[in-house]
């Protein structure tokens, strides 16, 4: 029995593999039944007005402050320390974005950083703008974090129980706030306050890992096809100004020119005069220097060339 139990062990880790080499069929379903629901929301039944403020505020609470802040800037760079409620309470606004809990947002963020635009990118944008918007999510995907991958990448997440206890809740608080949202407005707050939401963020966020590696102007050298994009930055909280966040992945701020309007770092700076967060990174201008000077000399040689050509 022992030995049988030894090799149907082995087999299914010897599967492991093969099962994450195949579509997520389930993932590709849902995001598409997500989707059709929203348009839901501009039929005469649902529609209302309280419907759209309800979405508006939920989208900017987890997109905004769940996503941008917490997911991206905090738990993944570590660009700022926030208070441990604060930081816990964001975590949770966070998880109802339903992109993911944070060790697997993380891990899959942290992989991108490691490999940006290579072959083990999850999102690289070298299989074109669909692969990097969205096909990454459902179809085969050999760069998607195992497990095991999940522990290393995220270690300091992973060994927080808080972090693990997520990990399972994703659905139990998005059918919660489902609920509360049937609860103090019916179908039309659900289908707002969701589906549309969900649709919303969803693109605004998946905008930064297409549009904003495609479309764009480049300031600083990076190994990488980043670029930063002011309307996607309009709409995801100040994250499309992607090229500054590649040259310096550590920086809470991204927008980093006077004219590169960039909301989450106002919010962090409202922070930071409440002592509510600490330990805020940014690139020292001696850094924007020389990596701007970099890139200029690239486009020099770009440039050069063709006009030879």
């Amino acid at each position: 029995m022992a030995r049988l139990l030894c090799e149907v062990r082995l087999a299914l880790i010897a599967n492991v593999p093969r099962m994450q080499h195949r579509p997520n069929w389930a993932t590709g379903i849902a995001l598409l039944a997500i989707h059709l629901v929203a348009l839901l929301a501009f039929l005469p039944a649902f529609f209302s007005w309280s419907g759209v403020a309800v979405a508006v505020i939920i989208c900017n609470l987890t997109g905004g402050l769940g996503i941008t802040l917490c997911y991206h800037r905090c738990l993944t760079h570590r660009a700022l320390r926030m208070v441990p409620p604060l930081e816990y309470l964001t975590a949770i606004i966070g998880t109802l974005a339903f992109q993911g809990a944070p060790i697997e947002w993380v891990s899959t963020h942290r992989l991108h950083h490691a490999h940006s635009d290579r072959r083990r990118d999850p999102h690289s944008i070298r299989p074109g703008f669909t692969w990097a918007h969205v096909q990454w999510l459902f179809r085969t995907n050999p760069n998607i974090p195992t497990v095991e991958q999940q522990k290393r990448y995220t270690p300091d997440l992973w060994n927080d129980p808080f972090y693990r206890a997520l990990s399972v809740l994703s659905i139990p608080l998005q059918v919660a706030l489902a609920v509360a949202l049937f609860l103090m407005g019916g179908w039309s707050w659900v289908i707002w306050g969701i589906f549309a939401r969900l649709a919303f963020t969803y693109n605004a966020t998946w905008l930064v890992n297409s549009a904003a590696h495609l479309i764009g102007y480049r300031t600083y050298r990076t190994p990488d096809r980043s670029v930063n994009s002011w309307w996607v930055a309009l709409i995801t909280w100040g994250e499309g100004w992607h090229n500054n966040h590649h040259a310096f992945p550590f920086s809470a701020r991204h927008g980093l020119r006077w004219f590169e309007v960039d909301c989450t770092w106002w919010a962090i700076k409202l922070m930071a005069a409440l002592k509510l967060v600490d330990k805020v990174r940014v690139p020292t201008i001696e850094m924007r220097d020389r990596l701007a000077k970099a890139e200029r000399d690239v486009q020099r040689r770009y440039f050069r060339r063709i006009t030879m050509e």
